[in-house]
């Protein structure tokens, strides 16, 4: 089945079973990011951002994934974003293990881009769906509220 979608910013046509999974493909696709572990949509290891919405690729059949834009943390280490959140995560003293990096820095994204005034519960609440393996959730906590603040600080200038 040809399956149109655009990938990092390239639009691409795949040929393949539309019941594959995204995570095998976006390794086929040298996006090395996208890392294979509890293959369940539970550890985070295979986050990409989904037309702008963080979701396990281990868990997305290519079919959901037609007509769509779909980012790997390659892509999005290019960003703004990207920056302000890992300078965030510098703050808190969270240090980036490459395992379960595009789990913790997506959910960050998400949560930032939400709403700029969130509390510790929310962001909390907001982080129920993820098991980073390297940082403590309060931890992980702090590093986004401090990139909460850098996000505020830059959007008003």
């Amino acid at each position: 089945m040809k399956i149109p979608m655009k990938i990092n910013g390239e639009e691409i046509t795949l040929e393949c079973n539309p019941d594959k999974n995204m995570l095998s493909i976006l390794r086929e696709q040298g996006c090395l990011s996208v890392k294979a572990g509890c293959e369940e949509g539970i550890c985070g290891s295979c986050t990409v951002l989904l037309d702008n919405v963080p979701v396990p690729s281990c868990c997305l059949p290519a079919s959901l994934a037609r007509n769509s834009e779909i980012v790997t943390l390659e892509h999005f280490r290019k960003s703004a974003e990207y920056k302000i959140i890992t300078n965030g995560f510098k703050k808190a003293g969270i240090t980036l293990c490459g395992y379960c990096n595009a789990a913790k820095i997506f959910a960050a994204y998400q949560i930032i881009s939400i709403n700029k005034s969130l509390t510790r519960e929310d962001i909390a609440l907001q982080l129920q769906g993820i098991a980073p393996c390297c940082t403590d959730k309060d931890t992980l906590i702090n590093g986004i509220i401090y990139a909460i603040r850098d996000n505020t600080v830059k959007g008003a200038d």
